[in-house]
């Protein structure tokens, strides 16, 4: 495996307009140190994330991006099971969305899950698509993939990527965040649709609870929304504590935390060989780093 001097944790967000409020990235240096936050005054646009991987990222970075890389393929044998033109891997649903999006704005998704023909597999609070499940049926939690399956296993709750609606849902971001990793491609690898680089920058799917649990917190208790919380957690993982005191967001605590994380774990083999996961599998559905 490569040798990363930086990790970079990315929480990402899917809502709508130019500056989002729920992005937050968090930088932490093999050589130790407390992670940080990387702050701009107005705020993070998804654009302004495009940018900095596509033209300021530090060398020998391992990026982790907080979001579903792909849909569930699996379990249907298909992204769009009856559809024809389901792409075939994950790089071609990344192109099939942002060619279908290249109208909406800061890296918007609507037009995707407003499509006649993609609709009828999302659930997006109005209704539930008849696709939402594999079999046809309009009901339940909708379709994972199996890492999610794996972070269920682990004790997270992982809801499906086709579901839109709700505080928890991660359609939206995870839409989003695939036209980015379109418009990454030739730039940055991604693991484990692409092959692990011998050398230089990589980008990873990553589930902030995962952290979490692994510093020694609940999946009901996974976010930290003041210092006190996040210094006992980065203390459990064996980093050095960040200075400040009273509230923080759980967008920059779950940030600062994972890139702790990221640094503490990135060198074990088990995170980039997990049992789920075949070489298939990787090209369609990916797979969450840290899921086991």
């Amino acid at each position: 495996m490569p040798s990363f001097s930086h990790f970079l944790a990315i929480d990402w967000s899917g809502a709508k307009g130019p500056v989002q409020k729920g992005i937050a990235l968090a930088l932490a240096h093999a050589e130790g140190g407390p992670p940080v936050l990387v702050e701009r005054g107005r705020g993070l646009s998804r654009e302004d994330v495009l940018a900095l991987l596509r033209e300021d990222l530090p060398e020998h970075t391992l990026v982790g991006l907080d979001l579903g890389i792909a849909l569930p393929f699996a379990d249907c044998g298909a992204f769009f099971p009856g559809s024809s033109h389901s792409p075939n891997d994950a790089p071609e649903l990344w192109a099939l969305i942002d060619d279908v999006c290249s109208r909406d704005a800061n890296l918007g998704a609507q037009a995707f899950v407003d499509h006649r023909e993609f609709r009828p597999y999302f659930r997006d609070g109005i209704e539930t698509g008849p696709h939402f499940g594999c079999d046809g049926a309009a009901h339940g939690r909708g379709r994972f993939r199996v890492t999610e399956r794996a972070q269920a296993a682990m004790g997270c709750k992982p809801y499906s990527n086709f579901n839109l609606v709700g505080a928890a849902q991660v359609g939206k971001s995870s839409l989003t965040g695939m036209r980015m990793l379109h418009q990454l491609r030739g730039h940055l690898p991604v693991w484990p649709v692409d092959p692990l680089p011998r050398e230089g920058s990589a980008v990873v799917e990553i589930y902030t609870s995962l952290a979490a649990l692994e510093a020694g917190r609940s999946a009901t208790r996974a976010k930290m929304r003041n210092h006190d919380e996040l210094n006992a957690a980065l203390a459990s993982l064996g980093s050095p504590l960040i200075a400040g005191s009273g509230p923080i967001d759980d967008h920059s605590s779950d940030a600062l935390l994972t890139a702790a994380w990221l640094r503490k774990v990135h060198r074990d083999p088990a995170r980039w060989h997990p049992a789920g996961l075949s070489p298939g599998l990787a090209r369609t559905e990916g797979w969450t780093f840290g899921a086991l």
